[in-house]
């Protein structure tokens, strides 16, 4: 008996499934909707599903195509080329279904770009330098952006999770893209078509996350790592993405009446480990950590500071913080975003002699603390300092315990799965690209993980070898006194080395980064020298888009000479400078010391007196080099070395 009201149950579920299969309606996913932006003059692919065997009618303007869904109901159609212009109306329907139909209005057709990568894509308008102006002037209805949400998945997904198109205009540009917005308005203004953007970027996430599965099993780099995530399931996503919540409900939210207690300048804190500042996350010593950390200092303040307006200084806090003193606060929940990070201390809450100063961090995405420099860091009246730098006392795990959040959004392939795969093929002029961050430990890799990406999705989008820019990673860190090896330094010639690719151009902002900030606000001059590069590879403009770029070096006595491409009329120092900065220069010892360079005509002449018989050079080959050399379009020659030695990534 059992076993037939099974047998039953299994007929009745497949009784309705062929019955949903059969009255499917017609579908589309969300990369089509209102107010899109379809890639002009190529033939324009239109995807989605219905029933099973349904014959499909697609008009796009006068212009009207059909096909019949397969067995699973899914179908395409590709409408003939278009030149730019709109607005159009998409309409879909199924044949001999009255009602079936869907249409899509507002139509342009225009040049789209696909703009991805970590957080210097993801990073919003609002967010970026004269915000309140941007946002003011972006009435551009020729510009639409596409923002995908961030998603992960294990296995390649038909449909993103949410997104629609919308109109740039000073309610929606806020959210978009800041480096994708600067692009789209100057290629609108130049090329004089509608932009559409594709957003599909998230932070703190490696090129391999971006990278199908598939491409990264034929890598010895990568190939294990897959394997080993096989035993991943939707489970652990979940799981993770509850701890998640768990851990920015803390972080909005004090647990334990921690904020009260803590502050307060009796608490017994003789058991805490110390810690100096400035420092990160590496600096206190506990490893990987997402949660909250609380600090405390004790500061003696000299007599003449009382029954003054004290101002406080917090140097350039990483992540989320809030401020105490002596048990009061002074701020709360405040973002390292925030333009500035100096507070009055009301004369009431001033004391003679000791005073205590309390930090409540919440550590995220492998961050926090207090970033440099010391003199940053300090109590004044106006017109003496008291630094607050040095040992401070911290403690972790007093709210909750550190969450175990793994943040699979950083694992291989899961991005490219849910928030790449879904794209494809629609329609796209090329590809706008900005991360390298979260590989900089193993820059060393990235020289062949980053072309593998810019091939798999070349080979997926079948549109042959689509245009990829790039933006090279900016200047940050805290500048060395001394010429030494850097792992950012080894990223980004990993990232010109990807210039060897077909069909690729980099964007050079080693001049407009922030030491003290890995989100340089200076968005707008990064969109621009993309749309540069986009001028001249893909619109083929007569122009200089980039910086000067190392050619060869040749040996001159005690002396090596430097030659360049892509100097424009000549090059020089910025601003005039009469020095030329960022040479080190190194012999047989492989030891680089300074080196002194001047410009003599085309080439720049590098030498030291340290150096008698110089073997190698290097240019801007740091974190945050101090360097100045550009070509006679304003653009910054792109960092280099004349050497091949073993890096410090290099395994």
């Amino acid at each position: 008996m059992r076993t037939r009201l099974r047998i039953s149950f299994v007929f009745f579920i497949l009784f309705l499934f062929i019955q949903a299969q059969t009255y499917a309606q017609v579908t589309l996913p969300k990369v089509f909707g209102n107010n899109m932006v379809l890639q002009r003059g190529i033939k324009i692919p239109v995807w989605g599903n219905a029933a099973p065997k349904a014959r499909i009618i697609a008009e796009l303007g006068i212009s009207r195509v059909s096909t019949t869904a397969d067995k699973n109901g899914k179908w395409k159609v590709s409408f003939p080329k278009f030149k730019a212009g709109g607005p159009y109306e998409l309409k879909i329907s199924e044949a001999g279904k009255p009602g079936s139909e869907i249409r899509l209005k507002g139509i342009l057709i225009g040049d789209v770009w696909l703009a991805s990568g970590q957080s210097n894509m993801d990073w919003p308008v609002q967010q970026a330098m004269d915000a309140k102006n941007e946002i003011a002037s972006a009435n551009q209805p020729e510009i639409r952006f596409l923002v995908v949400e961030h998603d992960k998945k294990l296995l390649p997904q038909a449909d993103i999770s949410k997104g629609e198109w919308k109109v740039c205009d000073t309610s929606t540009v806020k959210n978009f893209s800041a480096v994708a917005y600067s692009f789209a308005r100057k290629i609108r203004r130049d090329q004089n078509v509608p932009v559409g953007i594709i957003q599909s970027s998230r932070g703190g996430t490696p090129v391999e996350a971006w990278t199908s599965r598939e491409k990264l099993l034929s890598s010895s780099i990568t190939k294990a790592r897959i394997l080993a995530n096989d035993t991943l399931s939707q489970d652990d996503f979940m799981r993770d993405s509850l701890n998640s919540v768990a851990l920015w409900m803390n972080v909005y939210q004090p647990k334990n009446n921690a904020d009260k207690i803590i502050p307060n300048p009796a608490y017994t804190d003789v058991n805490w480990p110390t810690v100096q500042m400035p420092g990160v996350l590496h600096s206190f010593g506990i490893g990987p950590y997402e949660g909250i950390v609380w600090m405390r200092k004790k500061i003696v303040l000299p007599k003449s500071f009382s029954g003054k307006d004290l101002t406080l200084n917090l140097g350039h806090p990483e992540m989320n913080y809030s401020l105490y003193f002596n048990g009061n606060p002074i701020c709360k929940m405040v973002w390292n975003s925030n333009p500035s990070h100096i507070y009055t201390i009301p004369a009431n809450l001033v004391k003679d002699g000791e005073n205590s100063v309390v930090v409540r961090l919440a550590m995220l995405w492998g961050g926090g603390g207090l970033n440099g420099p010391a003199e940053d860091l300090y109590i004044s009246d106006g017109v003496s300092k008291v630094s607050i730098a040095g040992k401070w006392l911290f403690k972790q795990g007093i709210e909750l315990p550190g969450f175990p959040v793994k943040n699979y959004q950083y694992y291989p392939t899961v991005l490219f799965n849910s928030m790449i795969n879904p794209l494809i093929p629609y329609g796209i002029k090329g590809f706008l690209w900005y991360q390298g961050e979260a590989n900089d430990t193993a820059a060393y890799n990235y020289r062949k993980l980053f072309p593998m990406m810019i091939s798999d999705w070349r080979e997926r989008w079948k549109q042959g070898k689509l245009p990829f820019l790039y933006v090279q990673l900016a200047n940050y860190k805290m500048r060395k006194e001394l010429p030494s090896e850097s792992e950012w330094a080894e990223l980004r010639e990993a990232q010109t080395m990807t210039l060897s690719q077909p069909n690729t151009a980099m964007a050079c902002i080693i001049d407009i980064g922030e030491a003290n900030d890995i989100h340089p606000t200076n968005k707008k001059e990064v969109g621009r020298r993309l749309a540069l590069n986009a001028n001249k590879l893909v619109y083929k403009q007569d122009i200089v888009a980039s910086g000067p770029i190392y050619k060869s070096y040749r040996k001159d006595g005690n002396r090596i000479r430097i030659s360049f491409t892509n100097i424009g009329s000549g090059i020089s120092t910025r601003e005039g400078a009469g020095e030329v900065t960022g040479f080190a220069i190194a012999g047989k010892d492989q030891q680089f010391h300074w080196a002194k360079a001047t410009i003599e005509g085309n080439e720049v002449v590098v030498y030291c007196d340290k150096v008698s018989d110089p073997l190698a050079v290097r240019y801007a080959w740091a974190d945050n080099p101090e360097c100045n050399l550009m070509n006679s379009a304003g653009l910054p020659a792109i960092p280099f070395r004349t050497d091949n030695w073993r890096g410090i990534t290099q395994k």
